[in-house]
């Protein structure tokens, strides 16, 4: 698959780091479309809402540790190119706005004194098929034009761009689902439903998910996620749902509130 605009490519240092060409000033951005939203990294002292641009988000990736097994793996989210995604076939097209590339969750601000730290947290908690990409984040300003793209904190409160650190899983990936009929909504929803791993059960995380959605700025989630939660929901049975999801608002709540008092929340991933 092609690269397109959004996401910046340099040649890999012979160490394979690749993040301090991107913030020369030893902090780092990174920015989160998954669990990361209810699960922050550590030492963070900044988190913003916004989204990044050219992408579409799907439960298309396979997770054989924190959501599944390898004998039975669950379903979590990754992003796609929307250009590679637009030659796919799927059921969910028409939940996706034509007027916008938009995916939204939210991206942290890690100080020089804990980046290597944190890098290396995150490398083994997406080891399951991600790989690291850069591209521009926009944070939530609706009122604001864009403006030119930067690695300065400064830029989270101001109108445009920053440069983020993102985890995704690429088509390429063993873990990306490749068999078309593994990505229709509904098998997708009947491994969620009875998937479970080192963290959890699936179903929270896609309760989690949404909820954490919810909270970012627009109040509802992707499409393509509100009619997995209600399939998954219609599979459960609504009072199991019901639990799960309120569940998982509390727990969003505490998970948010917590990290922005800077203490470390021990939340599944």
């Amino acid at each position: 698959m092609g690269s397109t605009s959004q996401e910046a490519e340099t040649p890999t240092p012979p160490n394979g780091r690749t993040w301090r060409q991107y913030f020369p000033k030893g902090d780092l951005w990174v920015f989160g479309y998954g669990s990361l939203i209810w699960k922050p990294p550590p030492h963070y002292d900044q988190r913003v809402p916004g989204y990044i641009e050219g992408y579409v988000r799907r439960f298309w990736q396979a997770s054989t540790d924190h959501r599944g097994t390898a004998e039975q793996p669950g379903r979590v989210v990754t992003v796609i190119e929307r250009g590679f995604w637009e030659t796919l076939d799927d059921a969910h097209a028409p939940l996706e706005p034509a007027s916008t590339n938009r995916v939204w969750g939210a991206a942290y601000h890690i100080p020089s004194s804990h980046a290597e730290e944190v890098h290396d947290y995150l490398d083994v908690r997406e080891i399951d098929g991600y790989s690291v990409h850069y591209t521009p984040f926009h944070p939530f300003s609706p009122t604001s034009p864009a403006s030119e793209t930067t690695s300065d904190p400064a830029s989270a409160s101001a109108s445009g761009p920053i440069t983020c650190m993102v985890y995704i899983g690429q088509p390429s990936n063993p873990q990306f689902l490749r068999d078309s009929a593994r990505r229709e909504p509904q098998d997708v929803a009947e491994v969620i439903s009875r998937g479970h791993g080192q963290s959890g059960k699936n179903t929270e995380y896609l309760y989690l998910l949404e909820k954490a959605l919810e909270g970012i700025g627009l109040g509802s989630a992707d499409g393509h996620v509100t009619d997995l939660v209600r399939r998954v929901r219609d599979i459960e049975g609504s009072g199991e749902a019901r639990r799960e999801e309120e569940k998982a608002e509390r727990d969003v709540r505490l998970s948010l509130s917590e990290g922005a008092k800077g203490e470390e929340v021990d939340l599944l991933e």
